[in-house]
Order: structure tokens, then sequence, then C-alpha cells
């Protein structure tokens, strides 16, 4: 007998032996039937779901657990003024005598026209010290009060970005690679000294806070991209105290001047940390640049609007080879940020090196981002088997009017988010939601990939690179667990896979991309246990449920079997 049944709904398995049927069924933490509804055996909790569409559950392949929302902190989140972001800033100063920093988050690069935002559009809000964070955690906004507090107005030095300076060589208050800085071990030691929000204890709500978003939104793996080694234990009093929902796979990050010695650490750190069904550690987090916004990716040409800049590439030409090959010897999976096309080659040369030298071909190497792509290095993915793990939100022109359209140029254009291009030729493609640069909800996500346009459905940007629905579930899915070595028991519902599973609220195959945006998930299943159900029939996520996960063994990664395309 089965425990659970889903039937009469219509069932995307991504199984090419069987790509559809209208019901599952569920022993244990395995999926046990796959077929016709009138054929299910007997289970002892049935549910009928109305048609409604069924998944293998998303695989959610970048997304920053650790820098879910702060509940005391303002999200400038659709803020497109300055006045704007004054007035929430103001708002939670008054609100909040008790905070000794006001800190905010989501802040767009073009709240500001024709220049970078500075200390003097912060300062007047308050005495207190601000520091407010770009929409992509790569650039920092302090006011003037935050300058003096951190010694950067006297002309220090801090540990967790770099300073810009006026032509007087005075601190503007715009703070610039900050996030490849703030995750190193002296950088996160000098934000948990000075600026609250950045406290163990605030850390390991956010991760909580959006592990229940996760579980909600139809995710039943995360991968969390970037882990300090000092803030592994965060994820391991998650699993000790039962409060992963979703399965976590924890990249842990490299800064990119690490020592030789410290490659070593992270062998012993991952040898060393508890496997379990529900947590592992073992992708590690490399930069190849930064990012297109501030002009700090590294581009082949120079930007449009910088004539003589090209950026910079996060390590001297070469480095990131020797440490790619160095981690790859070791058993190490890579996942490297790459935006500017001069990065994304970078990373694939160095991905090419580590193969050449140590004869390894199917270590899964991933490229994160991939926003501008030279039209040479396109088949490179495939031929190399590397996975690039794309956000489809962040091609949406709401985002990336005013900053990112006019770094590139519109002559390079055509290079942005090349996702539809990248899985005709045969390279995996994982998607993701890049949480909180982007919308953790992955049907965001696919109403992005579906229509190249912002939420609003008004403008549609480079439509060329559009994909089907079924890509973009099978990118969600599929490609997902293939990026991750687990495909023959994640991202497909097939007898004997694990029971990682959603319900949607529609069949979405019936509906445009508009009505794709109105509906979410209904049931998350994970291991065979109901974590989210949106009528409140099973387990529902929150913050005082406990998920019995714990103390489940990890399984093998399996090898790959390919694409499941339809």
């Amino acid at each position: 007998m089965l425990d659970l049944l889903l039937t009469n709904a219509r069932v995307r398995t991504f199984d090419p032996v069987q790509p559809w049927a209208d019901a599952v069924g569920i022993t244990g933490d395995r999926i046990a039937y796959v077929g016709a509804s009138t054929d299910a055996p007997d289970a002892r909790e049935v549910r009928h779901l109305d048609g409604n569409l069924v998944t293998p559950g998303i695989i959610d392949s970048h997304n920053h657990l650790l820098l879910g929302f702060d509940p005391d902190a303002v999200s400038l989140e659709g803020a497109e003024s300055l006045g704007e972001v004054r007035a929430r800033i103001e708002r939670l100063a008054v609100e909040r005598p008790d905070l000794e920093w006001i800190c905010a988050e989501n802040a767009v690069y073009s709240i500001v026209d024709d220049r970078r935002p500075n200390a003097r559009d912060l300062d007047g809000i308050t005495q207190r010290p601000i520091f407010v964070t770009t929409y992509d955690q790569h650039s920092v906004w302090l006011n003037t009060p935050a300058l003096r507090a951190l010694g950067i107005a006297a002309g220090h030095d801090i540990a967790w970005g770099n300073p810009e300076l006026d032509r007087d060589g005075q601190p503007t208050g715009w703070v610039t690679d900050f996030y490849t800085s703030a995750m190193t071990r002296a950088g996160l030691a000098a934000l948990q000294r000075d600026i609250p929000m950045y406290s163990p204890e605030r850390r390991y709500r956010k991760i909580l806070g959006s592990l229940e978003m996760a579980t909600r939104s139809g995710i039943t793996t995360v991968v969390e991209p970037q882990v300090p080694l000092v803030e592994i234990d965060l994820f391991e009093k998650a699993l000790n105290e039962g409060r992963l929902s979703s399965r976590v796979i924890a990249a842990l990050f490299h800064p990119i001047d690490s020592a030789p010695e410290f490659r070593q650490e992270l062998r012993e750190a991952v040898d060393d940390a508890p496997r379990s069904e529900m947590l592992r550690f073992g992708p590690i987090k490399l930069y190849a640049d930064d990012v297109i916004e501030p002009h700090t990716a590294w581009m082949l040409d120079d930007y449009a609007n910088r004539p003589g800049h090209r950026g910079h590439p996060s390590a001297p030409v070469g480095e990131l080879s020797k440490i790619v090959t160095e981690l790859d010897r070791l058993g190490f999976q890579t996942h490297t940020h790459a935006t500017g096309d001069g990065g994304i080659r970078l990373a694939l040369d160095a991905i090419e090196a580590s193969q050449r030298i140590n004869g390894t071909r199917n270590r899964r190497h991933g490229i994160v981002h991939v926003e501008c792509l030279d039209p040479a290095d396109l088949p490179r993915f495939e031929q190399l088997g590397v996975t690039a793990a794309m956000q489809p939100r962040h091609a949406s022109p709401d985002l990336i009017e005013g900053t990112w359209m006019d770094n590139v140029g519109q002559n390079r254009w055509d290079r942005a988010w090349r996702t539809r291009s990248l899985m005709e030729s045969g390279a995996h493609v994982a998607l993701s939601s890049d949480w909180q640069v982007g919308e953790m909800d992955p049907l965001v996500g696919v109403y992005s990939a579906l229509t190249r346009s912002g939420l609003d459905g008004r403008q549609s940007w480079t439509p060329d690179e559009i994909i089907t629905l079924d890509q973009a579930l099978c990118g969600y899915t599929t490609q997902g667990a293939w990026a991750w070595h687990s495909e023959d028991e994640l991202g497909v519902l097939k007898v004997g896979a694990k029971a990682d599973i959603v319900a949607w609220t529609a069949d979405l195959y019936q509906l445009d991309p508009a009505g794709i945006l109105e509906q979410r998930a209904a049931l998350t299943i994970v291991a065979g246990d109901i974590v989210h159900d949106i009528d409140g029939l099973g387990v529902t996520a929150s913050s005082e449920t406990r998920f019995d996960h714990a103390a489940k063994t990890l399984d093998p990664s399996k090898s790959c079997s390919g694409h499941v395309h339809s």
C-alpha cells in the first residue's frame, strides 16, 4: 500500500521513458508508482488534484539563503527615486530608536541619474550611521556618519570592500567589490564587529526565513552558493534542530587571494561536515570577475559608456586556472561567478586547463550568471561539460535599464543571458533565482524565461532568447539535478527516485505567461513528507515546524544520463 497518492493530475515526469502520467504514488521517501490514476495501488492518503500540474520539485541552483530579508532592516525593493529611498530609511529610523545602525537592502544603481549615489544623498535623515546594500550585494552605500564610524573618512581601509574616492581623494560613500570581500575571514569578522545586521544570530534568522519561503515556493533543493568556512556551523545548527524543510547544497566560499593551504582547509571541512539527505557541502564558490553595473566585471572590449575601461578579473590572468586545477585535483566541483564576456572566458579557460592537466571529465563545474557571452565561447559549455547556472529574471528590462544596458552598449545586447542559445547548443542550463537579487518564486523565473519582459509585461527585450515552458521547467528540475550529480534521483518522477514533488495550483501548460505568474505551489513534498500545503491539510512550513530529516544518510552521486528536453 502506498503512503500517499497524488491522483487526477497532469504529471510532467521529465522521464523520457514515460514523459506524462496522471498519478504519482509515494512509499517512504521514494516514488513507488507513476502512471494512470485508474491503475494506481491503494494508498493511506489520497489527494485529488483536479487536473493541476505536478512536476519534480524545483531545484534552485543559486539561492543566497544567507541574504534573506532582515526584519530589522528596510527593503528598498521597488524604490525608484531618491526621495522614496530617503522616506523608507527615515521611517525605520523614527520607528526604531533602539537601532545603532540603520540598515537597508536592495537599492538599485540607477537611483540617481548619471552618477553613483553618494553619502550626501543620505545625509540629514538621521545622525546614526546608515548602511545600504545594492540589490546584487556587490556594492554598499554609506552616509557621512557611517564613513566616520568606520574610519573611512579618516582614510582607513576596510576589509569588506573598496571605498570609492572623488577627484580630491575623499571617500564618496560608495563601496565596490563588497560581496567578494565581505565573505572572507577578515571581511566577515569586520562586518560582524561593526554592522549588527551581520551578527550570527541575524544571519541564522535569515537562513530560516529564506528556507520557509523556498518551501512555500515549491523549491525542494536549494543551492546556497557562498558559505564562508566560519558559517558552516549555522547550517549544521539548522540541520540538528530539524529546520531544513528543503534540501540544502552549500557551496563554500574560496577567496581568490587565499593561500594554497586554504584549499586543504576546504577539503578537511567538507570531509568533517555531517552528511545527510538534507544537507551536503562540497561545491566551491569562486569569482572570475565582479558585476557589470558598477563597471567592475571584466569585458573583452571597453564599456560602451566608459572608453578605455574594461573592468578587471578577480585575480591576475592565469591564477584562476591554477586554483580551479588544484580544486579539481582535490575532487571539488567549482561554482564560478562570471558576468562579463572576459570573466566568462577566463572561467572557461580555467576549467579547460583543469581537465587537460588532471584528466577529469565529469566534474560538472559550473559558471554562474553568464550575463554577456561572446559568441566564440558559447559552444565551449557543451564541449567542456560545464553547467551554465542562469537566472531568467536578471534579463528583465525593468531591472537592467539605465545601468546594465548602457554599460554594455546596444551592439552587445545580443550576448545577454543567452539561455535559449545555450540550451540549443546542447549545454546544460540550470535555472535559479539568485535570491534575494531576484524574487525567489520560481514561477517569476519561468515567466521571465517565457517573455524576457518585466513583470508588467509591457516590454520584451532580446526576445530571440525566449524559451518554452517545458524548457524552463526542465531547467529548474532535470538540469538542476544533473548539475549536482543527482539526475537519477532528483529532477525526475520515476519509480525509485526520491519523492521530491511539487503540485501547482493549475495546469501551467494551459496558461499564458501572465496566468502562470498568478499561480503558486499548492503542495511541496520533500523526501515523501508534505512540508507545504496551501490548503493547510498537511504539514506547513513555519518558524515552529520541525522536519525530521537530520539523520538520513546521503547517497552517492550518480553519473550523467544526458538531457531530457521534450
